[in-house]
């Protein structure tokens, strides 16, 4: 994660690839503000975020309305994970944003201008956020990736959706999203000099990820250290289909508007965007 952000401060502020793996909603609101990147409809992160939810045991919440009024830590305020998981909030618990108390804690990706409307602080320097949530001093935290004392469990901390997993497949079933985390964006410049580049590296991702889904459902001994692993992939082919990965811009479009929305919806672009003109034009229809 740590070289993942510092290519991406690199991308977003410098251009110093000619392209990367980017963060979708900083690549949106980077695109909203006119840098000159362009993606390609590849998406080679996407995962649900109802389980990456964590609460202080102690701190009186037992469903999601209880966060409003509560002290929310999150890394970065404009980071993908969050934003979804504060649409999911908004628009499926009926939580007001406006009324949780927000601290983050690590360097933003981009400089831009937070809302007004939201109470948003820093958490001290010095201070670990997880150590926070364990003592109350946090009420809760949306995390993109988990902190180490949470995989093995201690009493002062659960996660919010505590049956998880029925939630996650109950909200695909209901809104057809399996959250983007990641897109693939290159230069602007680059690409309208060489707009091959894009169609050959959408093509090149599309491959690397066939031979992937082959190696999930080859039916020799088990290549990957999981036992039962068919059975999971059966599980997940039966929720999700058989591309829940998906690549190309058609297939995604629903999941691209929503998160785009969500982002308008939260004040971080200031206008409605196109998705479809974030995207290579020689791509879409790929």
């Amino acid at each position: 994660p740590y070289y993942i952000l510092q290519s991406e401060l690199s991308v977003l502020n410098d251009y110093d690839f000619d392209a990367s793996e980017l963060s979708l909603s900083s690549y949106l609101i980077a695109r909203s503000m006119g840098k000159p990147l362009i993606a390609i409809p590849v998406f080679p992160a996407r995962t649900f975020r109802h389980s990456y939810v964590f609460i202080n045991s102690k701190s009186g919440i037992t469903q999601a309305a209880d966060l409003i009024g509560k002290k929310v830590g999150v890394a970065d305020f404009q980071q993908t994970a969050t934003v979804w998981m504060r649409g999911i909030l908004q628009h499926e618990y009926n939580v007001p944003l406006e009324e949780i108390k927000w601290f983050t804690w690590a360097k933003t990706r981009m400089e831009i201008e937070l809302p007004k409307r939201y109470s948003i602080q820093a958490i001290p320097r010095g201070k670990d956020p997880e150590e926070m949530l364990k003592t109350g001093e946090l009420d809760a935290v949306i995390l993109a990736a988990l902190f180490p004392s949470l995989l093995n469990g201690n009493p002062e901390t659960r996660r919010l959706f505590e049956n998880y997993k029925d939630v996650e497949q109950a909200y695909f079933k209901k809104t057809k999203i399996f959250p983007i985390m990641h897109t693939v964006a290159m230069r602007e410049e680059l690409w309208k000099e060489e707009p091959w580049i894009a169609v050959s590296l959408l093509k090149a991702f599309q491959q690397a990820k066939e031979i992937s889904y082959e190696r999930l459902v080859d039916l020799n001994a088990y290549k990957i250290s999981l036992i039962w692993m068919r059975d999971r992939v059966a599980e997940q082919n039966e929720v999700v289909g058989n591309d829940p990965w998906a690549y190309g811009f058609e297939k995604n479009r629903h999941v691209l508007e929503t998160i785009a929305g969500y982002l308008h919806e939260q004040g971080l672009i200031q206008k409605p965007l196109d998705v479809e003109t974030a995207f290579a034009p020689n791509t879409l229809n790929l």
